[in-house]
This record gives C-alpha cells, structure tokens and sequence, in this order.
C-alpha cells in the first residue's frame, strides 16, 4: 500500500489500539489511542517531523509498513489495557526498540490471603519477586504515568489492598479515602476480598462486560434479600463501569495538536450535571485552555434551585458561574444534553449578553455520544475536542456526585 492510501482508510475518531504490519503480515508496532484517526495521521506526517516527534526507529518503521489495523473500545482506558495485552501476546519488535533504554510496567496481584496490587518495573521482577509470590500478572504497560492513573480509576470502583498489614488492628491511610477494603481493621472477609480480586483481574484482561454482569447479578439479588444499601453500591460500581471515561487518561493519549481545535479558540469551558433520583444534585465545569486541560479552573457547584430536572439546573450552573467577572470568559461552551439543555444555555448567555458558542453532545441509551448540535463548523473543525471535554467534565461530575452522596448518607444515618 502506498503511504498516500493509508490517509484514505476510513479510520474512526474513537479511542483504541492501531497494528501496523508489514508485507508478510507480521506485526510492526501496536499503540493506543484517544482518537485512532488522528493518531495514525500523525505518522504520515513529513519524514523530517516524524524523526524529530517520534525517532528515528519509528521514522524506520513506517518504510516497512504494508497494512494497518484498528481496535475500537469504549474508553481510553480500556484502549490502554487492550494495548498491553496484545504487546504481550505479539511482542511486535519496534515496540521493544521504543524502550530498549527503559523498563516496562507491569500490574503485579500477589499470592497472599487478602492480596496485594503492586505496580512493578519489568526490571524489578526478577529481582525481588519470586515466580510463588505473583498470582496474576498483567502488562507490559509502555507509561508509567499512564497506568497509575488507570489504576486509580479502578482502585476508586474496586478499593484494595497494596501496603496495609492484614490485621493491624488500625486504619490504613488509604482506608481513610475508602480506596482500601479494610484488609487492615478486618472489615472484609476474604471470601468478599477475592470478589474484589477477580473482578481486578477480568478488568485487566479486557473484560469488562463480564466484570458488569457479574454485579448486576450480585445486585439483583441483594435487592431481593432488601439489602438496599449493598444494591446501591453495587449499582455505583455498574454505572463507574459503564462511564469509565476518565479524561487524564485520554489526555495523555491525545498529543497536542493532534485534537484539531482552531488555534482562535482559547479557552472551552465543559459543563455537566449528576444526581440519583434528584437526590445530591452537583454541577461541574472543566476548562480546556491551549490545548491541555486546565484543572486549577475546574469547579463544582452544589445546585440550590428546588425545581427538578437538568435543564434548570444547568441554568442556575451558568448563572452562578458568569457571576465571576474574574474569570476568563470561554470562547465556547460544550454541554452535555439534547436540543433543552442546548437552548437552556443559549437563553442565559442572551440574558447576560455573552456572545459565546454553544455545542451539545446528545447520548444514546448507554450514555455513549450519538451526535453534537451546535454549529456544523465548530463540530466539524472540533469534534474530537468536542467529545473529550464532554467526557471530562462527565467524569468530573460523577465523581463529585459520589462525595456528596456519600456525606448525604453520613449525615442522615
């Protein structure tokens, strides 16, 4: 195939895993993306560029490249895990040549009573852990950074064990952020914490589907022995699942430049909405500004208002947020929401007489994006953007949602 031909492929611009082959078929490189269309672009870039962005080794690479490709997934996340299990399953040669100066990470499940989960350099393996301490193994993962973020993700769903000592008889300090079981005050039984365990594991592997129907079915039936409050969390761990879009994860995939944002734009502010039943309502706006993710400008906002639904909501968000003279007004405004939210966030900036763009990232039945509404020109310059400051500000507002809810509970209880 001729290199002009690959700019041809009808690559979408979703998260997931790209293989470049050679004319045998034989692997090349597997690498992750954020958005697969812009990534493989990038690599057709000048030769020149490409040494100087990517190396040298790649720059050779791409001579060799016959065939590419291309894995979607549903979130960075899980384009980060399906990327380390092919690298280990292939062992693609200019995978290796890319770190050949550096060690590899790996995902390390200890062999003990109540388990641990480490994240160890390939180097450190051989050193210091014995083949009889690991039980599962998961990796190699190319980023540090990358994969201590994802395993944060998963360490706020499925709390563990990592430092702890089983039984000290006081709490650990990440027992003290609910990110640790209780492994160390006795609050889990092992058989609860190898549930905890398997579903870490599936997820490692790519399973996530199966991670899924295995909570809904201890949900179902702890709702049926009216264990509500188990139910409710297991139905918190579902919807983490099903919304696993943490963005600094798909920050660090994207390079900058690569999201197709006109350079006039400088600053796009990203709201939205959560509550349970109307219950620990809370609003979020993140601030995407020169291309990177501002999280010093990100806030939350406890919603007052007394009427229901998302839409008045939204406007008592907008309201108070233009309150501040002092911040910097965005040149665009993402919300998630259909026609009612977009037109919602129209009438406050007419109110207030801001000539600011409005986009709105309209979700399907799975909460997964289905189409944007606003300006054909904005979305078709930055769709890419678009969707990620929408998934943003999603996890953003999940996560203050879950806080709330759970001082919510505290205090009543």
């Amino acid at each position: 195939m001729q290199k002009s031909d690959f700019a041809k492929l009808d690559v979408p611009s979703s998260p997931g895993v790209y293989i470049f082959k050679d004319a045998r078929g034989r692997i090349l490189y597997i690498g992750k993306a954020a958005n697969l269309k812009e990534r493989v672009r990038s690599y057709f870039a000048p030769k020149h560029r490409l040494v100087a962005e990517r190396g040298p080794h790649i720059a050779k690479m791409i001579e060799e490249v016959e065939s590419l490709e291309w894995v979607e997934t549903q979130s960075g996340a899980e384009a980060v895990i399906l990327e380390a299990n092919l690298i280990k399953k292939h062992e693609p040669p200019y995978n290796t040549k890319e770190k050949s100066n550096k060690s590899f990470n790996f995902v390390l499940i200890t062999n003990e009573e109540f388990p641990r989960v480490l994240v160890v350099r390939g180097r450190d393996l051989n050193k210091k852990i014995k083949d009889e301490q690991i039980k599962y193994l998961f990796g190699p993962f190319t980023e540090s950074s990358l994969l201590r973020k994802l395993l944060k993700i998963v360490r706020e769903i499925f709390p563990f064990r990592d430092k702890c000592e089983m039984g000290a008889g006081k709490v650990c300090f990440y027992r003290q952020l609910n990110l640790c079981p209780g492994v160390c005050t006795g609050e889990i039984s092992k058989k609860e914490y190898a549930k905890v365990i398997r579903n870490i594991k599936d997820f490692f592997e790519g399973k996530k589907e199966k991670v899924i129907k295995s909570l809904d079915r201890e949900m179902r039936e702890a709702a049926k022995k009216q264990e509500f409050e188990k139910a409710a969390v297991l139905r918190d761990k579902i919807s983490a699942l099903q919304n696993i879009k943490e963005m600094a994860l798909v920050e660090e995939l994207y390079k900058l430049g690569e999201a197709g944002i006109d350079k006039d734009i400088k600053r796009i502010e990203g709201y939205d909405i959560a509550h349970t039943a109307g219950q620990a309502r809370v609003g979020a706006m993140v601030v995407f500004e020169s291309g990177r993710f501002n999280k010093n400008e990100y806030r939350i906002f406890n919603i007052k208002t007394k009427k229901e639904g998302d839409t008045d909501a939204l406007e008592e968000v907008l309201l108070r947020r233009f309150k501040h003279k002092e911040w910097k007004l965005p040149e665009l405004i993402v919300i998630d929401g259909g026609k009612a939210q977009m037109e919602t966030a129209k009438k406050v900036l007419q109110k207030l007489k801001l000539n600011i763009d409005v986009v709105s990232v309209v979700k399907d039945e799975r909460h997964k994006p289905k189409r944007i509404l606003g300006s054909k020109k904005i979305i078709e310059l930055a769709k890419s953007t678009i969707l990620k400051i929408n998934a943003e500000a999603h996890g953003f507002v999940l996560s203050a949602h879950r806080k709330r809810r759970g001082r919510e509970f505290l205090s009543n209880s």
